[in-house]
């Protein structure tokens, strides 16, 4: 992918908040707006909720809203039709009036939606599982069918004597995903067991590499009694400036499936760690 954004015949339009490491390659970058300069209907991860969100400050500088830009890149290419919004807010109001009525007048009005159940549904008395018979099924013959050792069945550890430490990439106190790493955060480094770190001859910060037969990032050790034997840990949501070979554990990571759903799996990454000297 690195390789196709260098293309000298590629060109390529970035539109996005900060310098990312897509931005560094792009031959123009267009300014967008943040959450602060812009209108959005908000669902919470937990709560039922559904909020309005507006601006707070006015867009900074040249930056523009997703719906403003390809609003008007609709209408230079001559293929805006008359239901498409013009701008931002009417593209919010153009949402909102496609809500049933309660709820669209509610955010509209108030900036917040009365939640369903007054926000404290009951499991089997106001809400049921999304399944033919309305139960929950510890055992479901249709996915026993779909997975290849049945559903419950084993399924050895992807290790080997080659690549034996479990490779995991979880979510920080400082990043999800790869949004907000633009900030300022601590250096870097693999998280290891001491147990596995004497067995290497490594200590607290020494310069490693993390590498497998798909490739390898360079970075410090994190000794800690906080992580098991034969796992290691580098946090997710880095950028390429966060570790000193530019690379990250998406770079160790297999392209194989999972055998349900087809999701990827980031936890059958199985590596080794060396010293860089």
């Amino acid at each position: 992918m690195r390789a196709g954004l260098a293309r000298e015949d590629l060109f390529t339009v970035v539109f996005d908040q900060v310098m990312t490491d897509t931005a560094r390659y792009a031959d123009v970058l267009l300014p967008n707006t943040t959450f602060f300069e812009g209108y959005d209907i908000a669902r919470a991860y937990g709560p039922f909720s559904l909020r309005l969100a507006r601006p707070v400050i006015e867009a900074i500088g040249e930056a523009r809203s997703n719906a403003d830009v390809f609003g008007e890149l609709l209408a230079r290419m001559g293929v805006q039709t008359d239901d498409d919004p013009r701008g931002e807010l009417e593209e919010l109001l153009n949402v909102l009036g496609r809500l049933p009525q309660a709820i669209g007048d509610e955010l509209r009005d108030g900036g917040s939606a009365t939640p369903p159940h007054n926000g404290r549904p009951i499991q089997f008395l106001d809400v049921w599982p999304l399944t033919p018979d309305r139960k929950v099924n510890l055992f479901s013959e249709q996915l026993d069918a779909q997975a290849p050792a049945g559903l419950y069945g084993y399924q050895p550890d992807p290790g080997t004597s080659e690549y034996p430490l479990a490779l995991i990439s979880p979510a920080s106190e400082r990043t999800i995903s790869s949004t907000l790493s633009e900030l300022p955060r601590p250096e870097v480094r693999l998280l290891m067991n001491p147990d596995d770190a004497d067995a290497r001859g490594l200590k607290e910060g020494d310069d490693i590499r993390v590498f497998n037969a798909l490739g390898e990032v360079r970075c410090k050790a994190q000794v800690g009694a906080w992580i098991r034997r034969g796992t290691v840990s580098l946090p997710k949501g880095l950028w390429r400036k966060h570790t000193a070979n530019g690379y990250t554990a998406n770079a160790l990571a297999p392209d194989t499936l999972t055998d349900l759903g087809g999701g990827a799996c980031f936890n059958d990454a199985r590596v080794e760690v060396v010293s860089c000297r």
